[in-house]
């Protein structure tokens, strides 16, 4: 299901970066008392009582001249046209002020549902600070602490009651749903087409072409897909760029509804940076992973050059290890075939459940063959382990102390769990708990 967006907007230095921390529960955005020190947006995930949704940060919106302010303004008017709900935040101890009106401006032109909050009142006394915001025009302001996590319940509450009522399109669990995602210009949406074999999805030379997703069902060999298009990722200098706009967060929601993703490369440009943060997307949400090196008819190639390519890609993806590899070109339909056998793989792995007693011999037998380790004295003890869930297969390893457990130890419990079930296209979690 397709999570609602918040988007947290105001002047530079009302705290912003530490209401989205208290609201997603952890360090993500960098906090410093200095004006425009959050450069980019940054999105991460939240909950509150039955609501799942997403928060954007954005860096401030101001008129002067300082460094970055335009391209924070930029950003700030993305992350608005993107959210379902905006948080305007603005600073109690500093009453209301040019720069908060002109953000209310820019508020009003977004005919988005706005919740005024304003931060930094810490204590009873300071609420009759709050009564100037009126001003604004957005209703009754909410006073909150970001400090002292003061009041965010409140505020919670009121946005979540603009959150959209119209539910997304569900698909029969027999439905594959596989999105693309990747830079622009690498082919997915001729990728797509290829797929589909009819040109339903706009085709250019030009970077940004897609600025949506869009669903395609499709059946093939009695099997029942959907494959999901998404806008190509930019680098977050150029994200706010007119055709990209909305690439990234379309791409994570595309990401969300997904079963398996595949992170498309250009074989002509080879690999940068950005496709590595790209599949980190895929890799974060827990979903199945083929990856996809499109354009292979337009290199000159031997028979050692896809050895070669292969293993630069595994040195980047480092963290992909666990995804199967396909080489083809969306353009002349080569090797096209191989990639629905392996879409069907990584889904089927994403679902795989292993019987308990057999999954407690692989990890036994696994300790025997590599002691659990020590620390201080203190030995790990497993006890006995179990699957929790699937998409991904989740498991809980049941320990005398969990801090006794590695990283370690960890990764090669997973390899020995991926040796005995396979797993390839998949993710695998593994939780240490103490046995009660």
């Amino acid at each position: 299901m397709v999570k609602p967006v918040i988007a947290i907007v105001g002047r530079p230095n009302v705290g912003k970066s530490t209401i989205f921390n208290r609201i997603v529960g952890e360090r993500i955005s960098i906090v410093e008392d200095i004006p425009g020190v959050t450069r980019d947006r940054i999105y991460s995930s939240g909950e509150w009582l039955t609501h799942d949704f997403n928060v954007i940060d954005t860096g401030g919106i101001d008129i002067g001249d300082e460094p970055f302010l335009e391209q924070i303004r930029q950003q700030a008017e993305v992350a608005i046209d993107e959210a379902d709900v905006i948080i305007f935040l603005t600073n109690g101890r500093e009453g209301v002020t040019a720069a908060d009106e002109e953000v209310a401006k820019i508020l009003y032109r977004s005919k988005k549902p706005v919740v005024l909050a304003v931060n930094k009142i810490d204590n009873p006394e300071m609420r009759d600070q709050i009564y100037d915001f009126y001003s604004l025009g957005f209703g009754e302001p909410i006073p909150i602490s970001g400090a002292h996590g003061l009041g965010l319940g409140d505020l919670l509450d009121e946005a979540a009651k603009h959150f959209p009522k119209t539910k997304p399109i569900e698909y029969g669990e027999d439905v594959v749903k596989f999105s693309l995602i990747g830079r622009p210009n690498v082919g997915k949406s001729s990728l797509v087409n290829a797929i589909l074999g009819e040109e339903r999805v706009i085709v250019s030379d030009i970077a940004g072409t897609t600025r949506d997703a869009v669903d395609s069902p499709y059946t093939f060999n009695g099997g029942k897909y959907v494959i999901i298009d998404t806008a190509g990722i930019r680098k977050k200098g150029k994200v706010y760029e007119t055709t990209e706009k909305y690439s990234v967060l379309r791409a994570l929601r595309a990401i969300e509804r997904s079963d398996v993703v595949l992170v498309v490369i250009n074989a002509e440009e080879g690999i940068i940076e950005q496709d590595k943060k790209i599949a980190g997307y895929a890799h974060e949400a827990g979903r199945a992973i083929v990856i996809v090196v499109n354009k292979w008819d337009a290199i000159e190639k031997d028979e050692k050059t896809m050895k070669e390519l292969e293993h630069k890609i595994r040195e980047h993806f480092l963290f992909l290890s666990y995804a199967p590899i396909v080489f083809l070109s969306a353009k002349t339909k080569k090797r096209i075939h191989t990639l629905l056998p392996m879409i069907n793989t990584a889904s089927e792995n994403h679902s795989l459940r292993v019987e308990t007693s057999v999954l407690n011999d692989v990890i036994m037998d696994a300790v025997a063959m590599n002691p659990t380790p020590t620390d201080n004295g203190r030995r790990l003890k497993i006890y006995y382990t179990t699957q929790v869930a699937v998409k991904p297969p989740t498991f809980v390893v049941f320990v005398n102390e969990p801090e006794l457990m590695h990283f370690s130890y960890e990764r090669f419990l997973e390899n020995r769990i991926r040796d005995a079930f396979g797993f390839e296209g998949t993710p695998i979690k593994i939780y240490a708990r103490e046995r009660k």
